[in-house]
């Protein structure tokens, strides 16, 4: 009763947010849909008689369809970027073999005496399609659209990965934070969603099938649907007005992005709370219009978005731009990191750092204290002599970057029993049951303070500094010359206490934004 009545006041307090995202998640889904039905009928109805073709449009399909979503995801970001595009081909991709495959095998199964009948009426190859062969088939057809569709609901929580939006935002925030209020709040729109469009489409199918197929008609007469009439009559209307909204949705999207900043963050709370901060700061200081793309991914996926532009601004954090991104070797002057990494970034990318907020926010190593005092372990030199014993559990971008694990490993000479790659809420969750014994930290997660974990001194000082700094691109300050000014003025004001607490506090189940703005207003820099 406990957890049903915390759901409830979750929702309760976030229902604005989750309306959003349900919006959001329709008008991607429909897209998608749309794009679908418009791709897939055609080309199942062309494959119809082409045994070689059909052959090969079918295996094609199938296997577009089993590339694992997370990896065509990977192949199209660089095409289109991040954002909706990708996140809608990627639908599109999967949602094509019930429907082209339905619309061939609803079009190849007629009856061949009927198909003997309509010639006999003197009816040519194309009327006998459209006037026998296509009503005939519609049953099939409809029950491959409404597969895609319902499937295409749930595929497009992947979306928000890649800062489309859509509820699985919250399912991927609620993961990152051990939040089951939050999963639930992005998962049960999503069933009711997939619910709701099945029915349509149910509906949908009553109107388009002919006279005699329609699954309300039995032997028992039923009393007439009027608004199963009325969509009858004006069925061709209401496909102009489905065509116009959704134009007229590309459109305004379009336009509107032109003359607004938009913000991105990579996959973590820290990042999320930043970005949403520095949203509110424009949004409230200037004219300008400003649009968040957070809970994006790793370092590479909202840097490569930067440089697309796909996103104006995000912070990123200065051992960070040393070394992985440019590949240099750690340095332990924060100073000369900052200007080596200004240096490069304005002259490669046409990028400015801004200046440093003020905190450090370097890796460390985190293990249960028990486990630690089991295995006399206080450095990260400790930790190499036992480390064949023990399991580490990281996330997937650390157990891959230089100045991450593979970094770590050559300097101190690790050696672990296992790793294994989470994400970056997991790996709390895996270190708590024991599953890992070690796992790679933020020095200023809040979730270390709240589990009472103990961090490892790094002695032989491999992680270089990782002052966070927002990075923007430098048409954007000459576009929007407020920002500058305006952000800088936060310079030094986040100390890692400061950043430990709200980042603490969106573990605990808050939300970020409220998390960020209450920060602004205690430094006086919002009303």
């Amino acid at each position: 009763m406990d957890s049903i009545n915390s759901f409830i006041s979750f929702v309760i307090e976030r229902k604005g947010q989750i309306g959003d995202l349900l919006l959001q998640h329709i008008e991607l889904t429909l897209m998608a849909v749309a794009i679908s039905i418009i791709i897939g009928v055609p080309l199942g109805i062309f494959i119809v008689g082409r045994k070689k073709i059909s052959g090969f449009i079918l295996g094609l399909a199938s296997v577009m369809q089993s590339i694992p979503s997370i990896a065509l995801l990977g192949f199209l970001i660089p095409v289109f970027g991040i954002g909706a595009k990708p996140a809608i081909v990627m639908v599109v991709v999967y949602s094509l073999l019930p429907i082209i495959k339905n619309t061939f095998t609803g079009l190849n199964n007629i009856d061949e005496s009927i198909i003997e009948a309509g010639k006999g009426l003197g009816l040519t190859k194309s009327q006998i399609l459209l006037k026998v062969r296509f009503p005939l088939a519609m049953p099939v057809i409809m029950s491959g659209i409404r597969i895609s569709s319902v499937t295409a609901v749930g595929l497009m929580t992947i979306a928000a990965f890649i800062g489309a939006g859509g509820l699985g935002f919250l399912v991927f925030s609620g993961i990152q934070t051990l939040s089951n209020n939050m999963i639930l709040a992005g998962a049960i729109p999503a069933c009711i969603l997939a619910l709701a469009l099945d029915f349509v489409l149910g509906k949908v199918e009553e109107v388009v099938l002919p006279r005699g197929m329609s699954s309300a008609s039995s032997t028992k007469k039923r009393k007439p649907n009027k608004i199963l009439i009325l969509a009858k009559k004006y069925r061709i209307a209401l496909i102009a007005l489905i065509v116009v909204v959704i134009a007229s949705s590309v459109g305004y999207n379009y336009y509107n992005n032109r003359n607004t900043i938009v913000i991105g963050s990579k996959n973590f709370n820290e990042q999320i709370i930043l970005g949403n901060m520095i949203g509110t700061l424009i949004e409230d200081n200037t004219d300008y219009k400003v649009k968040e793309k957070l809970n994006l991914g790793g370092t590479s996926v909202v840097f490569n978005a930067l440089k697309s532009g796909d996103v104006d601004l995000y912070v990123e954090y200065t051992g960070t731009g040393l070394v992985d991104i440019m590949k240099q070797k750690s340095i332990g002057d924060s100073d000369k990191v900052y200007d080596k990494v200004q240096a490069y970034f304005n002259k490669e990318y046409g990028l400015e750092w801004l200046k440093p907020l003020g905190f450090n926010n370097t890796y460390v190593l985190a293990m249960k204290k028990e486990q630690a005092s089991k295995y006399n372990i206080d450095s990260i030199s400790d930790l190499a002599k036992v480390s064949n014993q023990l399991t580490i559990g990281s996330t997937m971008e650390f157990l891959n970057r230089v100045d991450g694990y593979p970094g770590l490993q050559k300097t101190y000479g690790l050696n672990f029993k296992a790793s294994k790659g989470l994400d970056s809420g997991l790996r709390y969750k895996a270190l708590a049951s024991n599953e890992t014994q070690v796992a790679d930290a933020f020095s200023t997660d809040g979730i270390l303070q709240k589990m009472d974990l103990k961090t490892l001194k790094d002695d032989k000082h491999f992680f270089p500094p990782y002052y966070a700094v927002p990075l923007v691109k430098q048409s954007t300050l000459n576009k929007f010359p407020k920002i500058k000014p305006l952000i800088e003025k936060l310079q030094g004001k986040i100390t890692d206490e400061d950043m430990r607490k709200m980042n603490l506090k969106v573990d605990n189940g808050a939300d970020p934004k409220v998390v960020g703005d209450a920060f602004l207003k205690s430094i006086k820099m919002i009303k």
